[in-house]
């Protein structure tokens, strides 16, 4: 006997989404088997001990702009989103749905120009590549100027939470209770990993503001690079701007409504309000307040697994 069983555990579909975002490059590597073979035999090796991976376009320009834009974006995806599956995707709450949406859509716009530009000198870098390889070139290594273009993908899909209330499964009552558990506890552990990366991306920018913070060491103070004239250690203005940008996720992204964490996303808006990197590098005063506020938020954060 079938049984349809519909059960409700609390959901986050209404406050985030899931996204996931597909970026492929060229690499533009090949093995090649006649080259390390040549390599063992002439070195008396053992053939399989060395091989030798060609660049096939040798030092391209254009495809390096292209491959270091794609670990950019996906740096600045993982940025405006937190973990959910082992599969790619990402959660994405919807205060920031639009801000991501956005950004990410810019860079998808770049990132299509910069592989245009590429794939219409394409047939001119691999005459350039038949020069820089010599030898080790091979026009069959080459996809043709009609798939390259098949190559790079950048592609976002957004995608909706589960609704609990709407999660219906026929498996007879045998099995609804084993599902049951096993669905609460992998959502609830879904959930506690997403508020996790947040507690500890704070962490991270807490830790590197305590130790731009301090004072420099005796060595420290001899060295122009690492002190100020004003006698601090040198940091960016991106030091207060991440931290900031920190402040503002812990915000938007507090999806579970944690009350610890806008508690201490509160305490750390007080301690920032009107700070600027100069006033910080100016004020020993100010810089030895600010460290004492910054370690205090790091000796309150909950237990991490860092």
């Amino acid at each position: 006997m079938n049984d349809e069983i519909k059960f409700e555990v609390p959901s986050l579909a209404s406050s985030a989404m899931l996204v996931e975002l597909q970026i492929s490059t060229w690499t533009a590597r090949k093995k090649d088997k006649r080259a390390s073979t040549n390599v063992t035999d002439n070195n008396n090796a053992e053939r399989g001990t060395a091989t030798v991976n060609k660049k096939l376009l040798g030092k391209c320009n254009e495809l390096d702009a292209i491959q270091k834009f794609a670990a950019n974006a996906r740096v600045t995806h993982y940025g405006m989103t937190m973990p959910w599956s082992d599969l790619g995707q990402r959660l994405l709450t919807t205060e920031m749905y639009f801000d991501y949406h956005k950004v990410m859509t810019e860079l998808q716009q770049e990132y299509e120009r910069l592989c245009n530009y590429f794939i219409s000198n394409y047939s001119f870098e691999i005459a350039q590549a038949h020069s820089r390889l010599g030898n080790l070139f091979n026009n069959s290594d080459y996809p043709s100027p009609e798939s390259i273009i098949d190559k790079f993908r950048f592609k976002i899909a957004y995608l909706p939470l589960p609704e609990f209330g709407d999660f219906r499964v026929d498996v007879g009552k045998e099995g609804t209770q084993l599902l049951q558990d096993h669905y609460r506890d992998y959502y609830t552990s879904q959930v506690e990993v997403a508020m996790g990366d947040l507690w500890k991306r704070l962490y991270t920018c807490l830790d590197n503001m305590s130790e731009r913070l301090r004072e420099p060491t005796h060595e420290e103070q001899n060295s122009k690079r690492k002190v100020t004239k004003t006698g601090s250690l040198v940091f960016r203005d991106s030091l207060v701007e991440n931290m900031i940008g920190m402040l503002d996720m812990l915000k938007t992204c507090n999806v579970t409504g944690d009350s610890q964490m806008e508690a201490m996303r509160m305490q750390l808006d007080n301690v920032l309000h009107g700070i600027t990197p100069d006033a910080l590098r100016e004020d020993s005063l100010l810089r030895a307040e600010t460290k004492k506020a910054v370690d205090k938020a790091i000796a309150d954060l909950p237990s991490l697994d860092l």
